[in-house]
């Protein structure tokens, strides 16, 4: 069973920088594509950022020029670098992979447990 473990969450002043890393385990195979999520309180979840295997990446126009996602092939891993942060992006962070295939099983959206992000001074 592929599992996921998110870290890099906490709390951080407006203009501030974290950084978010998401670990796949479970004798992994491939990862078409790792992204981010975020869940503000109240509000429905949106999508953040995604990159490929290839290394195509997209973001979304809130956090576009202020936040990169980067992954880690050889270490099933991605990453989000969250630079000036802004008191909005206050969310739950989820790490969502797509279309895992491991030795044992091939699953089309897997998510993390989520990791609490706040900005605020």
């Amino acid at each position: 069973q592929v599992q996921l473990v998110e870290s890099g969450g906490g709390l951080v002043q407006p203009g501030g920088s974290l950084r978010l890393s998401c670990a796949a385990s479970g004798s992994i195979v491939s990862i078409y594509a790792m992204g981010w999520y975020r869940q503000a309180p109240g509000k429905q979840r949106e999508w953040v950022a995604t990159i490929t295997t290839g290394g195509s990446t997209n973001e979304a126009t809130s956090v576009k020029g202020r936040f990169t996602i980067s992954r880690d092939n050889a270490k099933n891993t991605v990453y989000l670098q969250m630079s000036t942060l802004k008191p909005e992006d206050t969310a739950v962070y989820y790490c969502n992979l797509e279309r895992v295939r491991s030795a044992y099983s091939y699953e089309n959206v897997i998510w993390g447990q989520g990791t609490q992000v706040t900005v605020s001074s």
